[in-house]
């Protein structure tokens, strides 16, 4: 219970100071009136691009000093750090210079020439000798990309206790699928969606009427659209 007390310690504080950045910087958007069109065809009301906290030498530190700190209090000594293509990659190199660990990174697809690889970093390697590694993910929203990186990683002989994410929309769907692996991977986020919107509430950026229909979105993200006469654009 103290170890998750403290990881939720870490959220509350490094967490809360990302929202608001990521709220400053338009990495964060929310709009209820007007829903933000994903590539899957479905409106919603919140569009995330945590590219754009890149600009930001004080969030990219922010990112990994949370990242690091959870790890501590999980009391994981990871021996590598991988990032997710392509998001992940610049929170994963971050968080390996300032532990001090090698890096790679996931493709989505293995590479259609050379040596065909979906790990890349590895080197003369190939592959992993039950090494402890820590994948780091930009963006969990269904965990689709994120599971299938955490399956490559551990079809390479990778040991993968935990995914670290700067933000996580806390689906029901991710957290089952990430209940589902075989081998047990934990998502861990810095920046949970109910707190990112009770903040955004607190903050002024959207009325209580907004807060209210954004967390209906969480309960249905693909029903909320059609719902509100936001039919899904084939």
């Amino acid at each position: 219970m103290e170890e998750k007390q403290r990881v939720e310690d870490v959220r509350r504080t490094v967490g809360e100071e990302l929202a608001r950045k990521g709220l400053e910087l338009g990495a964060i958007r929310l709009s209820v009136q007007e829903p933000f069109l994903w590539a899957s065809g479905y409106r919603m009301p919140i569009y995330n691009d945590n590219r754009t906290f890149l600009q930001d030498p004080q969030a990219r530190q922010l990112i990994a000093s949370g990242f690091s700190q959870i790890l501590e209090i999980l009391s994981c000594d990871p021996d590598w750090i991988a990032g997710t293509a392509t998001a992940g990659i610049p929170h994963a190199a971050t968080l390996a210079d300032l532990m001090r660990l090698p890096l790679c990174y996931v493709r989505s697809t293995s590479k259609g020439h050379g040596l065909g690889q979906t790990i890349e970093g590895l080197g003369r390697k190939e592959r992993f000798q039950q090494e402890v590694v820590i994948l780091v993910e930009d963006l969990i929203s269904t965990g689709g990309s994120s599971l299938r990186a955490v399956g490559a990683l551990q079809s390479a002989g990778a040991q993968v206790p935990y995914c670290l994410a700067v933000f996580s929309y806390d689906l029901t769907k991710a957290a089952e699928g990430f209940r589902s692996l075989e081998n047990s991977c934990i998502p861990v986020p810095l920046l949970k969606y109910g707190a990112l919107i009770a903040l955004a509430r607190e903050e002024g950026y959207i009325s209580g009427e907004e807060a209210e229909s954004l967390s209906q979105w969480r309960e249905d993200p693909f029903g909320w659209g059609e719902a509100r006469g936001f039919p899904r654009k084939e």
